[in-house]
């Protein structure tokens, strides 16, 4: 019987190919379920047989350590250069459009909570 071994919800085709290619290369056989129509359901990564279960997990957890660390290393080498998004950068580079939004936010915050402070 199969196994689901991942939700494809928000996973990058990238990362879905590496998956792939890590169980090819242990010789684990899988099958993918396209994404609903409706955006129902993701679609998925099923295992073909059960007892692979025991075996992919240790492949997909290592995979995912690995995986983690690199984004997360290029998400700082980015940060260091400056081109990760941040408030005080968009603030420099739209003002005007920054400061619209902040003044948006904060009227919707205060038309949300104003029936709560008149009440009474």
């Amino acid at each position: 019987m199969s196994k689901l071994l991942i939700n494809l919800r928000r996973v990058p085709d990238q990362e879905r190919d590496q998956v792939c290619a890590l169980l090819d290369e242990h010789g684990i056989e899988y099958f993918l379920t396209p994404p609903s129509v409706w955006g129902i359901s993701a679609g998925g990564l099923w295992l073909r047989h059960d007892q692979d279960w025991q075996r992919a997990q240790p492949l997909l957890a290592d995979y995912q350590q690995r995986r983690y660390q690199q984004e997360r290393a290029a998400f700082e080498q980015a940060h260091r250069e400056g081109e990760v998004t941040t408030v005080t950068r968009n603030l420099r580079r739209h003002p005007l459009r920054t400061l619209a939004f902040l003044v948006a936010t904060v009227a919707v915050l205060l038309l949300a909570v104003m029936p709560f402070l008149t009440f009474g």
